[in-house]
């Protein structure tokens, strides 16, 4: 497995982020591509391609989370399975095959409304990506894994869509056993997010995920149920996890994620610290 780190983590803009990437011995980055200087419509992809390999960098994933209530809402998913889809296609560009994003909170019923909405959009992305040569990668995090395995072997398309696994997503908001969900969802596994976190009480998840989508919500305080912890702190089991992610034949990315916390470069050299020598105990 390779350690990633996310760009934006660092806080320092696209030159910054790539030089602290490449200064704390990263093997690649991770970037947004729907905001800021790596926005897919706006970005230079020769000049990222060169400032990516002169600082020896490799593209780990691609981010394309447009935001909101991803694609949960039918009336919006024209524009933004067309945005995808241009997402994908800068990836590609950049020689990487992998784009990750939430999509929404998918119910356990398939007979649900909004399964059939995240369905069909999903069903389009994948079907795109095959053709292109891109993962669609849903990131873990509102529902149980077996109901996020279900759906995706419903849509019958392995080769163009798949999973971004975020361990402490997973811990935070359903206080899941994470070895179990990598086994659940380990064949559709091809990035994951290195994050750690921790749950202080239940908290509904369509409630919270409603929250992220619309800038919060009155009388709901997030910060009451979850908190995003250094690497090795929260309550990922990471010997555990990094067994199971082996078991599954997962050799991807690891890339550090770090969300919150007022000195990110050091956070981030911590996390790269303590999975160098994880992964080492476990080569």
């Amino acid at each position: 497995m390779k350690i990633g780190v996310m760009i934006e983590s660092f806080r320092a803009g696209l030159a910054g982020g790539l030089a602290a990437a490449a200064e704390l011995g990263a093997d690649g980055v991770q970037l947004y591509a729907t905001g800021g200087e790596t926005h897919f419509a706006r970005v230079d992809r020769a000049d990222l391609r060169k400032r990516l390999a002169d600082a020896g960098l490799e593209l780990a994933a691609v981010c394309g989370d447009f935001g909101g209530h991803g694609f949960q809402v039918a009336a919006d998913n024209p524009r933004r399975v067309e945005d995808s889809q241009r997402v994908m296609d800068l990836a590609v560009e950049l020689g990487c095959q992998v784009v990750t994003t939430h999509i929404g909170v998918i119910p356990a019923d398939p007979a649900h409304e909004r399964y059939g909405v995240l369905a069909a959009a999903c069903e389009q992305l994948a079907r795109y990506g095959q053709r292109v040569g891109a993962t669609f990668a849903i990131e873990t995090g509102p529902e149980p894994a077996d109901v996020l395995r279900a759906f995706l072997d419903e849509l019958g398309r392995p080769e163009g869509i798949g999973v971004n696994f975020d361990p402490a997503n997973l811990v935070m908001v359903l206080n899941a056993d994470v070895p179990a969900a990598v086994e659940a969802l380990g064949p559709y596994i091809v990035h994951t997010h290195a994050k750690d976190g921790v749950n202080l009480q239940p908290v509904d998840p369509e409630r919270l995920y409603a929250a992220f989508a619309e800038g919060g919500i009155e009388g709901f305080h997030a910060e009451r149920y979850l908190r995003e912890v250094p690497l090795g702190e929260g309550g990922v089991d990471w010997p555990a996890y990094l067994a199971a992610l082996r078991s599954a034949e997962f050799d991807g990315y690891l890339t550090i994620e770090r969300e919150v916390g007022a000195q990110p470069r050091k956070d981030i050299a911590a996390a790269i610290a303590f999975l160098r020598e994880l992964l080492a105990g476990n080569a």
